[in-house]
């Protein structure tokens, strides 16, 4: 039997850690997910278990190559961001897996934000809001400051993505997917490391800066494959639509966050939209997205249980509600007559049915996205709106998007597994000889 070629995709979120196969028209054909327990740092503060991980991305890739029915051609990572592995000369590493969750000392933050020209105009040109460890570059300065001995020892500090690649091909890189996302290291105005870096000293320990569509040629137990050095997972989401989109869109991400992306937008950000959360990523190529966040998923699920409570009704009765416009307009009839900006505001009792208590729930959430996405979109607009994940099945709030922009193109997309297809997609020269086709997305339109 002739084994397909497929790309063998190592993708580490959070909670679940999956392979994932593509064949060469980017079909997924294999997945297989790995869980695995949290365990503590030296202080007690949860973080990912570094060496089950280690052991398990191991265990993942070198699996695939058994399957009788696949061959191996390439394979490559993308994984969460903020989070450094710090190595020694010999590869091992030297520290846990620090979560990016983690309390900053404030003393420490202060002292640096006043060195190097407080909080405002150091964020205005590393694009990156005070978010604390959560700017990664924090984390390694932390380490310089409390446990310099620690620091003396490290050959490397890797992204989590570089991490992974690494114990395949044992290559030390940066990729600047990993460094341009809010972490405080590159400067987007000089469009290279911020001063700092060098200043500090912990340019040392920053692995070269090479292309992510790098690849390397390597051997694992008699095979040889080409290794990608891995990417950011926010920016591999962003690659499938890029690859199948040229005119300017801007796709909302949603799920728990919402994130609003515009690759298309290159203006530096202004004081007033970081003190509105936004930020700036780096795409694959090296060019800015501007982005905004807003808390949407939760703010969701905090409604629905009020919902639920009131009325009560199953937690998830939302699910079978269908869009009414009748429905829509009443909700917002009500909210004009009494305005008010969040839903815990919004009195329940007045209301007879839990149908129209979401819908006004819906109404309210859709007003604060609305405000998210017109950040992104003020300095270049876009015909074409793409909703992901989760509220992208919700035609409630779908109908209600669209109603607002009616003169764009609003539609609900979906791609099997977006992260883990762009990864595949950054190195498709090196492995893939087919053109990428246009079928990666499934499009529908509401108007």
């Amino acid at each position: 039997m002739q084994k397909k070629p497929v790309v063998a995709i190592l993708d580490v979120g959070k909670t679940n850690k999956k392979l994932l196969l593509f064949d060469q028209s980017y079909q997924l054909v294999y997945e297989k997910s790995d869980r695995m327990e949290e365990t503590v740092d030296e202080d007690g503060f949860a973080c990912e278990d570094l060496a089950s991980l280690t052991s398990s991305a191991l265990e993942l890739i070198k699996g695939s190559l058994h399957l009788e029915e696949f061959e191996v051609k390439a394979v490559n990572f993308t994984a969460y961001g903020a989070s450094f592995v710090y190595i020694d000369g010999d590869g091992k590493t030297l520290t846990p897996l620090y979560n990016y969750l983690k309390p900053y000392p404030q003393d420490l933050q202060h002292q640096f934000y006043e060195k190097y020209g407080g909080e405002k105009a150091f964020s205005r040109r590393t694009a990156s809001p005070v978010l604390g460890s959560l700017n990664s570059g924090m984390q390694v300065l932390r380490i310089k400051h409390e446990q310099p001995e620690i620091f003396a020892r490290i050959a490397f500090a890797l992204h989590l993505p570089q991490y992974l690649s690494y114990l395949f091909t044992d290559l030390a890189v940066t990729d600047i997917t990993s460094i341009g996302c809010h972490t405080n290291l590159w400067d987007f105005t000089q469009q290279a490391y911020h001063a700092w870096v060098q200043n500090e000293g912990i340019a040392t320990v920053l692995a070269p800066i090479i292309s992510s569509a790098h690849v390397e040629k390597i051997n694992i137990e008699g095979q040889s494959l080409s290794c990608g050095i891995g990417l950011h997972d926010s920016s591999s989401a962003l690659i499938p639509y890029l690859s199948c989109f040229n005119n300017p869109f801007v796709l909302v991400s949603t799920g728990t966050w919402s994130i609003t992306l515009n690759p298309f937008d290159h203006v530096p950000l202004a004081d007033e939209e970081l003190e509105k959360d936004c930020l700036c990523y780096l795409q694959y190529t090296g060019k800015p997205v501007k982005a905004s966040r807003l808390f949407l998923g939760n703010a969701h699920e905090k409604g629905a249980e009020r919902i639920a409570s009131q009325f009560a009704i199953p937690a998830d009765f939302y699910k079978t509600i269908q869009f009414d416009q009748g429905l829509a307009l009443s909700a917002k009839e009500r909210l004009l007559s009494k305005p008010c900006s969040s839903f815990e505001a919004v009195d329940l009792v007045e209301l007879d049915s839990p149908e129209l208590a979401y819908n006004m729930l819906i109404a309210l959430l859709v007003e604060k996205q609305i405000e998210s996405v017109n950040l992104v979109l003020k300095h270049q607009d876009a015909e074409n709106i793409f909703v992901d994940g989760g509220f992208s099945k919700n035609h409630v709030f779908m109908n209600m998007l669209a109603s607002h922009y009616h003169d764009k193109k609003l539609y609900a997309a979906e791609v099997a597994q977006a992260t883990a297809l762009g990864a595949a997609l950054a190195i498709h020269d090196a492995w893939n000889p087919n053109p990428i086709g246009e079928n990666l997305i499934n499009l529908k339109l509401y108007s």
